[in-house]
This record gives structure tokens, C-alpha cells and sequence, in this order.
């Protein structure tokens, strides 16, 4: 189920090469690379883990209340994160010129199934 979901994102998304759905502790629970864009997508998850715990922490000493969504656009890669719940973040990669709005689409639709399946 897991792995279709990411699949779904990640072929539904012009530019996304790969999904990972991982808990705040680093441990990856599932993942999809495409077969033509090979990529350590566990290393990705891991480095921003600890962003995403920084992005969640500033988020809420400022009062802003709970972190959904964060995106990382960097020279060669752009990072979509979603939030799912208390344990688990869905990531998506993809190419700087990617459609960063689609693959946001595609998660947050997915995100309620995913959250169930997690329970």
C-alpha cells in the first residue's frame, strides 16, 4: 500500500524522481525511486530529519502552530516535505524545474490514506 501511494506521487509528478515515507527517528518505512534517476533517497530523509525537527520546533515557539508542510529548493534538487502525524513524514525529490505544486497536490490527497494505513 505504502509503496503504490509513493509510486502514485512520484509518477503522477512531472520532474519527481523519487518518495520516501520515514519516521522522525530516521528510520525509513517505505521508499520509490524511479529506475532511470538512482538516488540514495534514505540519506535524503536522514539529513533533513533534523531540518524538519528545527522547522517544527521554530514553528511552534513562535505560535504559529503545528508544521504541514515544508519544501527545500536547492541548485539541483527540490525537497517536498509532508507532515503525516506525530511519527511519520512523507518526501518527495525532484528536479529544480519540477512541478513542486503537483507533487504537493498528490500528497496532500494521499496523505489521508496514508495516516489510516500508519494507524
Amino acid at each position: 500500500m505504502f509503496k503504490e501511494a509513493l509510486q502514485e506521487v512520484v509518477d503522477g509528478t512531472e520532474g519527481a524522481f523519487a518518495a520516501l515515507l520515514m519516521g522522525y527517528d530516521g528510520i525509513p518505512l517505505e521508499q520509490y525511486v524511479r529506475e532511470d534517476r538512482p538516488m540514495n533517497v534514505e540519506n535524503l530523509g536522514i539529513e533533513y530529519t533534523m531540518v524538519l525537527k528545527s522547522v517544527m520546533n521554530a514553528a511552534r515557539n513562535l505560535g504559529s502552530g503545528s508544521t504541514n508542510e515544508v519544501a527545500i529548493r536547492a541548485e539541483r534538487l527540490t525537497t517536498v516535505i509532508r507532515l503525516l502525524n506525530d511519527e511519520f513524514f512523507l518526501a518527495v525529490a525532484l528536479s529544480p524545474n519540477g512541478n513542486s505544486g503537483k507533487a504537493r497536490y498528490l500528497m496532500r490527497v494521499r496523505a489521508g490514506s496514508l495516516r489510516e494505513a500508519l494507524e
